[in-house]
């Protein structure tokens, strides 16, 4: 693509709940435009493009996929299903976003590395905290070591349920569990900041499906640092991170992965309280990561470097190490 306004034509693919917070965004900015939707339901992909006045619905991935009208494909299936429709579309030419976790492991994450790369298009995880800009101002000021060496981190994220046998997080044939649906964002705060871990243990409660109803994990690095990290789909927990360095220590409250505030803690100095930038809009807004693919596809990057793809097959790499650890695993997956 050239040109820096030029418009980028997105197709959403999959019509849930998270495919229509991305796209209400989407149709609110200038530079985007969303000229088709994808579903396996005609209904369903036909009531989505009505609801966001999108001109083409297709009632299967395959013709979102040929649309040579589209520049980018936004993935948000469930994660058991992100290694078909980000490949199908990478092999049809089509750049694309996928949501989180990125696929159900490692491999098929590699898979789908290899393929974007062979292919020369763009591929990017949707870990949207790390487009975030406090995020970002974050990692800045710990990268500059204003708490000194970091010792350890600390994340969580869970939901109180509960949530009944036939839900999605329940369900073993869609990748369910406390872990791939919210563990990747402690685990994912943890790693971008450490890097990936030279050893996991973890431990978790399973359901009688077999998926984890929480789980915790320590990471440990070469440095001396520790990161603990916890997720539930059966407590509800403060949805914390924090920082502790040699020099001070960084406390994200509420909502860590899209904070309003943080507040740095320094020794020998009173606590210093960073803000979000009320001219970003909502906390909650998926802005700053379309911003971010519209901009790598501007610049002719077939990466992101606010969501490198190593980073994405590091974290896939620790989820696979912590499943092992606790015994999930899930359906077609080789048990060797």
């Amino acid at each position: 693509m050239t040109g820096e306004r030029e418009r980028v034509r997105w197709g959403i693919l999959a019509t849930g709940g998270i495919a229509a917070a991305f796209t209400a965004d989407l149709v609110d900015m200038p530079d985007a435009e969303v000229v088709a939707v994808a579903s396996r339901s005609d209904s369903s992909a036909k009531a989505f493009a009505e609801r966001f006045g999108i001109p083409r619905a297709y009632g299967d991935w395959a013709s979102l996929a040929a649309d040579e009208d589209v520049d980018v494909v936004y993935v948000a299936t469930p994660h058991s299903a992100h290694r078909a429709a980000a490949g199908m579309c990478l092999e049809a030419g089509r750049h694309v976003l996928c949501e989180k976790t990125f696929t159900l492991n490692a491999r098929e994450a590699g898979e789908l590395v290899a393929l974007a790369r062979s292919r020369g298009r763009f591929l990017m995880e949707a870990m949207w905290m790390y487009c975030n800009p406090l995020v970002g101002r974050l990692k800045a000021l710990v990268d500059d070591g204003v708490i000194g060496e970091i010792r350890t981190v600390q994340a969580d994220f869970g939901l109180a349920g509960p949530f009944p046998p036939s839900h999605r997080l329940r369900d073993p044939a869609q990748g369910g569990g406390a872990l791939l649906d919210l563990g990747v964002y402690p685990v994912s705060f943890a790693q971008l900041l450490l890097g990936e871990p030279s050893d996991v243990v973890a431990r978790a409660v399973l359901s009688d499906e077999g998926v984890d109803l929480q789980t915790g994990a320590l990471l440990s690095y070469e440095s001396g640092a520790l990161a603990s990290v916890h997720c539930s789909i059966n407590g509800g927990t403060p949805v914390t991170a924090s920082v502790t360095g040699s020099a001070g220590r960084i406390d994200v409250p509420g909502g860590f992965f899209f904070p309003e505030h943080f507040v740095l803690h320094r020794d020998g100095r009173e606590p210093e309280t960073f803000r979000a930038d009320p001219a970003s809009g909502p906390r909650n807004s998926l802005k700053h990561e379309a911003a971010e693919v519209m901009r790598a596809l501007r610049a002719g990057e077939t990466e992101s470097p606010l969501v490198p793809l190593d980073g994405t097959l590091a974290v896939m790499r620790t989820l696979d190490t912590i499943r092992e650890r606790i015994g999930v695993r899930y359906p077609g997956e080789a048990t060797a």
